[in-house]
């Protein structure tokens, strides 16, 4: 197994038709074949503590079998739309993989 978790930090000043576009398109990366569960959301209202970082703007979090789903994920045109459509949105992007 495989969990790909992305933190999206967007940008400022965005209107809520654009915020609406990014959520949306979020939400079309659960339906790439490969992935075999999927997480989305923004940060919990959990007590502030020095090591937690709730500066983001959306979490997403995707399961996928092995290296060659992952790499299958990368590559899907669902994928590929997500970034092409929504990607001027974001200011900050963090990956985190693991096995």
């Amino acid at each position: 197994m495989l969990t790909h978790t992305v933190i999206f930090w967007l940008k400022e000043g965005l209107t809520q038709e654009d915020k609406d576009l990014f959520f949306e398109g979020a939400k079309t990366l659960s339906t790439i074949e490969s992935v075999e569960q999927s997480y989305m959301g923004t940060p919990a209202d959990t007590p502030k503590r020095p090591v937690v970082d709730d500066s983001y703007d959306c979490a997403i979090t995707v399961c996928l079998r092995d290296l060659a789903a992952h790499d299958l994920y990368q590559a899907d045109p669902i994928h590929l739309a997500f970034i092409e459509k929504c990607g001027h949105l974001w200011e900050r992007v963090v990956i985190y993989d693991a096995s």
